[in-house]
C-alpha cells in the first residue's frame, strides 16, 4: 500500500531569547510573551525560551559567548529552526551568533520578525512600498555576512584572491539595495503627495475625521465595523490590518463624519517601520480627535497606552485631542471596570463585538465635534441645494424652519463650516 504524504505545511520551530537588564520598560516575561505571539502570528511554533541577566548587552555575541554556545547546544536537541532574539541585534552580533549556531538555525531578532509580519499583511500597493523600503533599510547594513563565505576566501590568498570576490559581490549589492531604497522613496513621496490632496480635499470638506489607534490586536477593525456596518478585515492576531480603512458615520444629531481605522503599535517597533509608514500615519495627524483603543482585558493595559502614546508623541500627533476607549469590557467583572473608570477618567467602556456601550462612544464623539464649535442662525436659498445637504451633513442642526426666502437654520458649525455659511448668516 502507497503511503501518504503529508502536503501541510511544517511550521517553524522557534526558540526566543531575551536579555533582562535593568531599566526595562516591561517586565521581561511579557515581553517574551509579546515575541511568542509575533512568532505565532509569523507561522512559527514556539518550542523553548531563554533569559540571559545582564547590566548591559555584550557588544560582541549579545549575550555572551558562552550563553550563545549552551543555546545553540539547545537548538540543536530540541531541532529549532529559528532563533529569536526580543531586540534588535547588531549586523556584527548577528553574524557572530549565526556563526555560533551553526549553518542549519537562522538568527533573527524582534525587527526582522516585525518585518516580515508587515511583508504577509500588507496588501495595498503603498503598503508593500513601505514595507519593502523598511526591509531594504534593515537589509542594508547586514549584507557583509551574507558574502563573508567569499571574503574568507579572499583572505587565504593564492590564485583569484587578488579580484577580492565577496568585496566585489558586496558592492554590487550595496549599489543594487541603494538603488531600490532610491526608487521606493521616490515612488512613496509620489504617493504620499497624492495622499495630501485627498487629505486637503477632506479638509475643505469640512467633514470631521475621527482616527482609531492602538496597540496591536484592541479590536480597532471590530470597533469599525461595529460603528459603520463595514466588513474590515479582522482576525485575533497581531498585526492583521496594516493599511489604513476609513468609513463614513452618521451620528444621531445628523451629521456625518470620517472613521479611519490605522496600524497597530507594539512595544519596540523597529524605527524604520515607524519611518517607512509615516504617510499611513498622516492619517492620524490629520484627524480632528483620537480615539484610542486599548484592550481592557489585557493586564498590560497601561504599559500599552503608554506605548501609543509615545508613538503619536514620535509622529507629530500628541497635540490632538484624545479619547481613551476601553474595548472587551464585557471580559471583566464590575469591580475592575470601576477600577479603570478611576485610573482614566473620562475614559469610554465598551465591547465592539458585543455592542455594548456604542451608543454612549457615539454621543461622546459627538460632544467632541461640536466642542469648538460656533453657533449661527442662517437663511440659505433653496437653489443653494448643496449647501443645504452639507448642514444636515456637517453641522448640528438645532432647529430649521422652510420660510419663503429658503432654509432658515440655527447651526452648531466648526470653522470652516462657520466661514462658508458666514454670506447667509441672519440677526436672531
Amino acid at each position: 500500500m502507497a503511503r501518504t504524504q503529508s502536503t501541510a505545511i511544517q511550521k517553524e520551530r522557534a526558540l526566543l531569547v531575551g536579555v533582562d537588564r535593568p531599566g526595562l520598560d516591561w517586565p521581561i516575561e511579557e515581553s517574551l510573551a509579546e515575541l511568542g505571539r509575533l512568532a505565532q502570528t509569523d507561522g512559527a511554533e514556539v518550542v523553548a525560551q531563554e533569559v540571559q541577566r545582564l547590566d548591559k548587552p555584550i557588544p560582541k555575541t549579545f549575550i555572551g559567548s558562552g550563553k550563545a554556545k549552551g543555546i545553540a547546544e539547545q537548538a540543536q536537541a530540541l531541532d529549532v529552526d529559528v532563533v529569536i532574539f526580543d531586540d534588535e541585534l547588531s549586523p556584527s552580533q548577528q553574524a557572530n551568533l549565526e556563526r555560533i549556531m551553526g549553518e542549519d538555525t537562522k538568527v533573527i531578532d524582534r525587527t526582522a520578525l516585525i518585518l516580515d509580519i508587515f511583508g504577509r499583511h500588507a496588501t495595498t500597493h503603498e503598503g508593500r512600498l513601505q514595507v519593502q523600503l523598511a526591509q531594504n533599510q534593515y537589509l542594508l547594513p547586514r549584507l557583509r555576512g551574507m558574502w563573508s563565505h567569499l571574503v574568507r576566501e579572499q583572505t587565504r590568498g593564492g590564485i583569484g584572491s587578488r579580484f577580492g570576490q565577496g568585496e566585489s559581490q558586496l558592492e554590487v549589492d550595496r549599489r543594487l539595495v541603494r538603488n531600490r531604497i532610491s526608487t521606493l522613496k521616490s515612488e512613496l513621496t509620489q504617493l504620499e503627495k497624492r495622499r495630501k490632496v485627498q487629505s486637503k480635499a477632506r479638509w475643505d470638506s469640512g467633514v470631521y475625521r475621527v482616527a482609531l489607534v492602538g496597540y496591536t490586536n484592541a479590536g480597532k477593525s471590530t470597533l469599525l465595523n461595529a460603528l459603520t456596518g463595514s466588513s474590515a478585515y479582522v482576525r485575533d492576531e497581531l498585526f492583521a490590518t496594516l493599511d489604513p480603512t476609513t468609513r463614513t458615520l452618521d451620528l444621531e444629531e445628523g451629521r456625518r463624519i470620517t472613521l479611519t481605522d490605522t496600524v497597530g503599535f507594539i512595544q519596540k517597533l523597529p524605527t524604520m517601520l515607524v519611518e517607512s509608514f509615516k504617510s499611513t500615519l498622516a492619517e492620524v495627524m490629520a484627524a480632528n480627535l483620537i480615539l484610542l483603543v486599548v484592550d481592557a482585558s489585557d493586564k498590560n493595559a497601561s504599559m500599552e497606552i503608554q506605548t501609543v502614546r509615545e508613538v503619536l508623541r514620535d509622529i507629530g500627533a500628541a497635540q490632538i485631542p484624545s479619547v481613551v476607549v476601553y474595548n472587551k469590557c464585557d471580559l471583566l467583572s464590575n469591580d475592575e471596570l470601576m477600577q479603570l473608570k478611576v485610573e482614566q477618567k473620562g475614559a469610554e467602556c465598551i465591547s465592539a463585538l458585543q455592542k455594548k456601550g456604542l451608543r454612549g462612544l457615539m454621543y461622546r464623539i459627538a460632544t467632541e465635534a461640536s466642542a469648538n464649535e460656533v453657533t449661527l442662525t442662517v437663511c440659505v436659498p433653496y437653489q443653494k441645494g448643496i449647501l443645504v445637504r452639507m448642514i444636515h451633513e456637517r453641522c448640528q442642526v438645532l432647529r430649521e424652519q422652510y420660510s419663503q426666502d429658503g432654509l432658515l437654520a440655527t447651526v452648531k458649525a466648526n470653522e470652516h463650516m462657520a466661514a462658508t455659511l458666514e454670506p447667509y448668516k441672519v440677526k436672531e
